[in-house]
């Protein structure tokens, strides 16, 4: 093969080839030249690198390739595109995906709470296995209540945020065993039926209710969200359907993982509500008030954001580009 004569041979088709991988918005008549153009020019480079070895002519050729290569296969989003499609689509789409599951996480939680703290208060014997009679009365008129303002604001409001924030992360990461979110909320729930049971008994109820309130219902709701996110990561390993396990386990990681992402942020806000407000000398009305607002914050964003994201085809996954082609199958 003789090398210049084959380039001045090409040198047109080329150039038409570099013409159409700097398109920034090709027709299909152009996208169907450039997958033809494309493909001759493969074939020129592979015949000029088995004959002729490396050379400049196929550097530039390969240069040609990898740019109509870039065009016909796409790019990434930049970063300034991928945040509001993480936040407007992605997000509280896998959030609207969880809304009954949730609902369900929530109702048991209140219901084991519920049987805790009613089968401890009624119970003296089970109330003293407890611990020493001085140390709870001491725990329901003192240590329960200066809890949240032993520590400066700041720090109390970080401990708390991180704290959470690692317990959702592990109901979602580990969601896939299936016992291990049902064990975090029950857990959380006799803890809460218990520090309720206490109160109650030593009539402080009242305090309990309003001390939980401000911070508690979104940072029960978070975790609630985080086990309805392991959950249906676990069922996606156990009823894949039509899809392999690992297909389904993977698409269900990929979409709900960025749940634990938005989980983080909703539980800075329920730290910044423990933190600064609970502590407060305000009327309780307005302290359980500001906790309702920004429950309901979240809430609008979980339902009513992605409902609208879901209608658009949004599922909380990766784009096709991101996460590979979709396998196709029946039914």
């Amino acid at each position: 093969m003789d090398l210049d004569a084959l380039t001045a041979a090409r040198r047109a088709e080329w150039e038409r080839l570099d013409e159409l991988g700097r398109l920034r918005r090709p027709t299909a008549a152009e996208a169907d030249e450039l997958v033809a153009r494309y493909r001759a020019a493969s074939a020129d480079l592979a015949e000029i690198k088995t004959t002729a070895g490396r050379s400049v002519e196929g550097d530039h050729l390969s240069t040609l390739l990898a740019r109509a290569r870039l065009r016909l296969t796409g790019a990434p989003d930049n970063v300034l595109r991928q945040v509001p499609r993480f936040f407007l689509h992605q997000l509280p789409a896998a959030l609207y995906r969880l809304r009954w599951t949730t609902l369900v996480v929530a109702l048991g939680f209140l219901l084991v709470g519920a049987l805790v703290a009613v089968w401890i208060a009624r119970d003296p014997a089970v109330l003293a296995a407890l611990g020493d009679p001085a140390d709870l009365q001491y725990y329901a008129e003192h240590e329960f209540t200066d809890y949240y303002s032993e520590n400066p604001a700041a720090v109390f409001a970080g401990t708390v945020w991180t704290n959470n924030a690692w317990i959702a992360a592990q109901c979602v990461l580990f969601g896939v065993t299936g016992f291990w979110p049902v064990m975090v909320v029950i857990q959380n729930a006799v803890g809460v039926g218990t520090a309720a049971a206490v109160m109650f008994a030593h009539g402080r109820g009242d305090l309990f209710l309003l001390f939980i309130a401000p911070h508690g219902q979104l940072e029960l709701t978070s975790i609630f969200v985080a086990a309805a996110a392991g959950l249906h990561i676990f069922w996606a390993w156990i009823a894949p359907g039509a899809r392999s396990r690992g297909e389904a386990l993977a698409a269900a990681g990929r979409s709900l993982a960025t749940v634990a992402v938005g989980l983080v942020l909703a539980l800075a806000l329920s730290g910044l509500v423990e933190g600064f407000v609970t502590r407060q000398p305000w009327p309780w009305p307005l302290k359980i008030g500001i906790g309702t607002a920004a429950l309901a914050v979240f809430l609008v964003y979980m339902l009513v954001v992605g409902r609208r994201a879901a209608r658009a085809g949004e599922t909380g996954d990766l784009t096709e580009y991101e996460a590979g082609t979709t396998r196709l199958v029946a039914g």
